[in-house]
């Protein structure tokens, strides 16, 4: 049985044409790349795989549980507990501190709030010093690392991340890869990550091409 599937997945949005994604799956401990051009989908696959955006055709399941079948309050329940997400609009808490942000994770899920726990995550992606402070004082590449920190929190068995290292020079971008990698290795986690930055492609075993056919609606 597969952790995450997708079978039959076809959506659109409005009068666009619509998008027909590849059958897919995963299992726990792979390491899966998606790649495609610009307007692929790559970013409208990780929201239908995730249960935040429900597919026009199709069946999604994690852990065999059908997503469609789920009320909103019972998707929720799952996606804070067995995925982390690190998405391309942060989502970062102006009002919390970056600590702060990770907890309310925990708090969410609910999950135990463990700070040490944040706290050593942050000083994996290279923010030790920066747990007392607000996203308003950071740059857009730290807040990127603190979003993938966030996604990590709960050890979720699923892990999508979205264009991670977009923002990032060099080091920092093979340093986030190296900690989402020895994280989900620790939790035996599915690790999806959508991108078109060639700097991290070769450090994943499986790969998906998305350049899906686009279909009259």
């Amino acid at each position: 049985m597969a952790l995450l599937e997708a079978r039959g997945i076809r959506h659109s949005f409005g009068d666009e044409a619509g998008i027909t994604f590849p059958d897919w799956q995963g299992n726990g401990g792979e390491h899966w790349i998606f790649f495609g051009s610009s307007g692929s989908g790559k970013t409208t696959f990780l929201n239908i795989l995730s249960g935040l955006l429900t597919p026009n055709e199709g069946i999604v399941r994690v852990a065999n549980q059908n997503l469609s079948l789920l009320k909103p309050a019972a998707r929720d329940s799952l996606r804070g507990k067995q995925i982390g997400i690190v998405f391309q609009q942060l989502h970062l808490v102006g009002a919390l501190t970056v600590v702060g942000n990770l907890m309310l994770a925990q708090s969410l899920a609910g999950c135990p709030v463990d700070s040490a726990f944040a706290e050593n995550l942050l000083s994996r992606v290279g923010l030790m010093d920066k747990g007392r402070a607000f996203p308003s004082q950071l740059s857009y590449g730290q807040m990127q690392r603190v979003a993938l920190a966030r996604a990590l929190i709960n050890n979720p068995k699923i892990v999508l991340a979205d264009e991670p290292t977009s923002s990032l020079d060099d080091e920092n971008a093979q340093r986030a890869i190296d900690v989402i990698l020895e994280q989900v290795h620790l939790n035996g986690s599915l690790l999806v990550v959508a991108t078109h930055d060639e700097r991290i492609r070769h450090r994943f075993q499986k790969r998906l091409g998305l350049d899906p056919v686009e279909t009259k609606s």
